[in-house]
């Protein structure tokens, strides 16, 4: 038996198109999509309506899923201030889009976990962060101790989340984290996507690398209109460009340094932090 597990598209359709093809060319029997469908990349309702259409597809929570309907809500679980700030525009944009589509609505009825179970195999337990919160990034960094409080007895453990594929083990636990599908923050631009395949000796997990349209889905940013939101449509494009992680560390650095998030800002950090400069 074959399970992919994707997850991470934020609005990348060129990409998941791809990992699409490479698992319906490999015969995959079932495909689990760990969350993060939408946000970030410009293409949200179109990604969600491609997955919807298919068969034999499992869906579970990620944070930008439930963010857009929590954003659309204005809900109270959401800092104020956010909805007056233009540094949210991009998700506002992403919002309306996929409310306009008849979509955002769609994720209340996802699970925030799966567990896969096939005779003769360890159970696999599946959540987009852990199963305590979807934003708790699964991978090797994370503590035994915390290991074990998450797993819940599982000996095989599937988060996403980071954007870092991960392969780890850690006692008997098996450690996975399937990467990115839209964007990557390994500084690999391809899609990464997870295969769990059923072998003599459990479960035979592997990352799966997939080229696709990268030109193609950076030119959507400016054909779509989405660039025009402003400064966080911007940094997922060079997230996107770059294959690294750079939204996370400027919002640090500006929650540390107490300071708006804004274009003279983005260009102090980048400043202040060349490691971090996109091309």
């Amino acid at each position: 038996m074959n399970v992919a597990v994707i997850a991470d598209i934020h609005g990348n359709l060129q990409a998941l198109r791809a990992v699409l093809r490479d698992i319906e060319a490999r015969g995959v029997d079932r495909v689990i999509v760990n969350g993060d469908l939408v946000n970030r990349g410009p293409d949200s309702a179109a990604v969600m309506q491609e997955l919807l259409e298919r068969e034999n597809v499992t869906f579970i929570l990620g944070n930008h899923d439930d963010l857009l309907r929590l954003w659309q809500e204005r809900s109270e679980d959401l800092p104020p201030d956010w909805f007056t700030d233009p540094f949210w525009e991009a998700t506002a944009w992403n919002a309306e889009a996929l409310d306009r589509a008849g979509l955002l609505y769609v994720p209340q009825g996802w699970a925030f976990s799966e567990v896969v179970r096939v005779e003769g195999l360890p159970e696999v337990l599946i959540a987009h962060g852990t199963v305590d919160n979807y934003r708790e990034g699964l991978s090797d960094r994370m503590s035994a101790e915390r290991l074990r409080q998450v797993s819940g007895g599982h000996r095989v453990l599937v988060g996403s989340h980071i954007h870092r594929p991960v392969m780890h083990r850690s006692g008997d636990t098996l450690v996975l984290n399937t990467g990115g599908v839209g964007v990557s923050a390994d500084g690999d631009p391809r899609a990464a996507y997870l295969l769990l395949t059923s072998g003599p000796g459990g479960w035979e997990p592997r990352i799966v690398r997939v080229d696709y349209d990268h030109a193609g889905s950076l030119r959507r940013f400016g054909e779509s209109g989405y660039l025009r939101t402003g400064l966080s449509a911007e940094i997922f494009r060079q997230e996107l460009l770059t294959a690294r992680s750079l939204y996370t560390p400027y919002w640090a650095w500006t929650e540390a340094e107490a300071l708006p998030r804004t274009p003279a800002t983005w260009d102090h950090f980048l400043a202040a932090e060349p490691t971090f400069r996109p091309v």
